[in-house]
């Protein structure tokens, strides 16, 4: 049975794979953070508004992103790991195909009292494994 994080996680997840990435927040913490721990800019945001700019300049770049989500495994009472990967999209300018491909990234979630609280993003699925001391 389901954990009442887990299908947090898995709603939220579920709107990012239909290329929703912004029109709810109800889930996050107003004060959320949110890390980015890799790829090309690593940076840190704080607050429901820098979440939502972030996206959407991430997504001014793109037409059609989507995100797939492999996995989904609890790691305590408090975060869910989420395996994922590109599942498509095409770069406005340069015209880049993002095609689904194997490896991928993963974001954990931490959660309090039914809130997102923080929220770290690799591009670099391995690099998330060792940081949480984990084999893939």
């Amino acid at each position: 049975m389901a954990s009442a994080n887990l299908d947090l996680v898995r709603s939220i997840f579920a709107a990012m794979e239909r290329g929703d990435f912004v029109s709810s927040v109800e889930w996050a913490d107003p004060e959320v953070e949110w890390v980015i721990a890799d790829g090309h800019e690593p940076s840190s945001l704080k607050g429901v508004t820098a979440y939502l700019e972030w996206w959407r300049d991430f997504l001014i770049a793109w037409e059609g992103y989507r995100i797939k989500v492999d996995e989904y495994r609890e790691l305590d009472d408090d975060q869910v790991l989420v395996l994922l990967h590109s599942g498509g999209g095409r770069g406005r300018t340069s015209g880049l195909e993002l095609g689904e491909h194997g490896g991928g990234g993963a974001a954990i979630l931490h959660i309090r009292a039914g809130k997102v609280t923080r929220v770290v993003t690799y591009f670099n699925r391995e690099r998330a494994f060792a940081d949480l001391g984990l084999k893939e």
